[in-house]
Order: structure tokens, then C-alpha cells, then sequence
């Protein structure tokens, strides 16, 4: 019987730590009694930092000290990772050999490679395709990823308030850490105004160095909401653990290949994910229980060249349940 759960990886930065979202919640249902330890060997880690209340309940303990496999003098024999601690299992999933026979080291039972199963000639481009092969070998095919349930009673509650039961919404994030990745701001407005005309209602998602866009948004399509900015709720909800918890109310998204998008697959939302270009459209595909896909390079040069036409075509068949 597995008591104890080691995973192994460098460590995450936002878009890493939202893609392995249902990863972290199938894992959790296929062994709900274990003790989860999630080993950050390189010492960073979102789950630390603006998801640690997303992981609340699915991951015990959080590792960041230590000669975990971050260094090359980890790997000598009187090393002790993870502080001398074994485990049932340990899932290592990160790819590079000389850290895994650390991971390794940690392993009291079942030990689970990625830096093996990636010299495998069927071994998944994407990454999320990766660790559903890494869950399914941990449990003998009888674990996969699954959308993750939020449980803070704060974050849900806050969603139900800013975004009442009755209409059917919309969410749309313009936002993109690059500006190479974002699909136009006013194709972003021409769609919210197709989607109030719809009978639907469109929900802007803005971060927090947005500002001047937020502003263009509410000035030229006053009738949809913002719901992070104009907070009517009160509760002490905000960030990452908020945009997840209001996607659950939404009947698709639409955003670019950025962190939002990422946070409104992770809430279940159905997502059109508006994409660069196609060979980081399949690896770092969001972790969507429905997803489509546009990508840029199909029709021209940069974002500017997916037409709006054709994003709307797209959105109507996801939020009809079509796709």
C-alpha cells in the first residue's frame, strides 16, 4: 500500500505549475490517503507562492532544501536527499539522468523515470500527454489526470457572487507575458461585442500590469464585467486561486497562450486557445477538459493574422458543446 508520495522536478514558474494542475489532482484521487511530497530540487516553486492555496489539499509538503539533485556534487554517495527520507513511490519528472539516480535514491518502492521513459521513441510532445504517461505507469493504468476541485470555501463563494448563476458567460484574457503572443486587443473587443450580441455575456480577464487595457475594455464594451477589478464581493480571494475558481462559472474562454489561459483550463472551463505557432501549440498545449486550438501560422505571419471571423466560428462551436 502506497503511504507515502515523493515527486520529483526542478521546480515551477506559473505557466509550469498550471499545466500540472490536473496531473497533481489525478494523482491525489488515485491516492487519497498518501502523504504527497512535491520535491523542487532547484529550490523555486509556485506551489510555495501564488498556488499554494490551489494545491491546498492535493499536495502535503513542498521540498526545497537540501542536495536534492540541483547540483553536481548531489550525486556523490554520501549524499543525502531529501534528507535521508524514502518513499513508497517517487515519480521523477524531469528528464535529465544524473538527477533522476538521485530521485531515485529516494525510492523505498516503485520508482517512475521520465529521464527514462524520454529516450523512448513514443515518449509525448506535450507535456501534459507526459505526465499522464508518468501517472498511468505509477498506478498500473489505473490513474489519469482530472480537472481539479477547488475546495476554499472563500474562492468559490467569491465566483458565485461576482458572477451570478442565469447568464451565459464568456471570459476572454487578452493578455500575454510577450507581446508576439497576443492576438490584438481590438479583435478581443470586436469578439466581446459579438458575444453580448449572442444573448451571452463576455467576462474581461486583465492582470494586474493591464491596466490601460482594462480601461479600453470597460470604456468600449461597458456591459461586460471585470470581475477581478470591480470586486463587489469582499472576501480575501485574489489572483491565480480567484481566475481558477471563476472559470468554473464560464461557458468557454478564450485567451492567448499565457498564463490566463492556462488558469481557466485549470478551473474546467472549456478554452479556445489562440496560439503563435504550431510546435508550441502541441507541447505546452493547456490542460483543457475541452479544448480547441487556432494557430496563427495557419494563416499568416504574427497574431494580427487570426481572423476574428474565424475565432468566433470557433467559439460558437465550443460554447454550443460542438467541438
Amino acid at each position: 500500500m502506497v503511504q507515502t508520495v515523493l515527486i520529483y522536478s526542478m521546480g515551477e514558474v506559473i505557466g509550469d505549475g498550471l499545466i500540472k494542475l490536473p496531473f497533481i489532482a489525478g494523482l491525489r484521487a488515485a491516492f487519497p490517503d498518501a502523504r504527497i511530497s512535491w520535491c523542487a530540487a532547484k529550490g523555486e516553486t509556485v506551489y510555495t507562492g501564488p498556488l499554494k492555496a490551489v494545491v491546498a489539499g492535493y499536495i502535503d509538503e513542498v521540498i526545497l532544501d537540501g542536495a536534492n539533485g540541483a547540483k553536481a556534487l548531489d550525486s556523490l554517495p554520501w549524499s543525502k536527499p531529501f534528507g535521508g527520507r524514502t518513499f513508497d513511490l517517487v515519480i521523477d519528472t524531469q528528464e535529465n539522468l544524473r538527477r533522476s539516480g538521485v530521485a531515485r535514491r529516494g525510492a523505498a518502492g516503485r520508482f517512475v523515470s521520465a529521464a527514462r521513459q524520454a529516450r523512448s521513441q513514443d515518449w509525448p510532445v506535450a507535456v501534459t500527454d507526459r505526465l499522464a504517461r508518468l501517472l498511468d505507469l505509477a498506478t498500473d493504468g489505473q490513474g489519469a489526470p482530472k480537472p481539479l476541485a477547488l475546495t476554499n470555501p472563500d474562492a468559490l463563494k467569491a465566483a458565485e457572487i461576482l458572477l451570478p448563476s442565469g447568464p451565459t458567460y464568456v471570459g476572454l484574457a487578452p493578455g500575454a507575458g510577450g507581446q508576439d503572443k497576443r492576438w490584438p486587443l481590438e479583435n478581443y473587443l470586436d469578439l466581446a461585442r459579438r458575444v453580448a450580441a449572442k444573448g451571452w455575456t463576455p467576462v474581461f480577464f486583465f492582470g494586474p500590469d493591464e491596466a490601460e487595457d482594462a480601461a479600453i475594455a470597460a470604456r468600449e464594451v461597458p456591459q461586460a464585467p471585470q470581475p477581478e477589478r470591480n470586486r463587489t464581493d469582499g472576501l480575501p480571494v485574489k489572483g491565480p486561486l480567484l481566475v481558477i475558481a471563476l472559470a468554473g462559472r464560464l461557458a468557454a474562454g478564450v485567451a492567448n497562450d499565457a498564463g490566463p489561459g492556462h488558469m481557466l483550463a485549470a478551473g474546467g472551463a472549456p478554452l479556445l486557445s489562440l496560439q503563435q505557432d504550431r510546435r508550441k501549440a502541441v507541447k505546452f498545449r493547456p490542460a483543457a477538459a475541452r479544448l480547441e486550438m487556432l494557430v496563427a501560422e495557419d494563416y499568416g505571419s504574427g497574431m494580427d493574422a487570426l481572423p476574428v471571423d474565424a475565432v468566433w466560428a470557433a467559439l460558437e462551436k465550443l460554447v454550443s458543446g460542438v467541438s
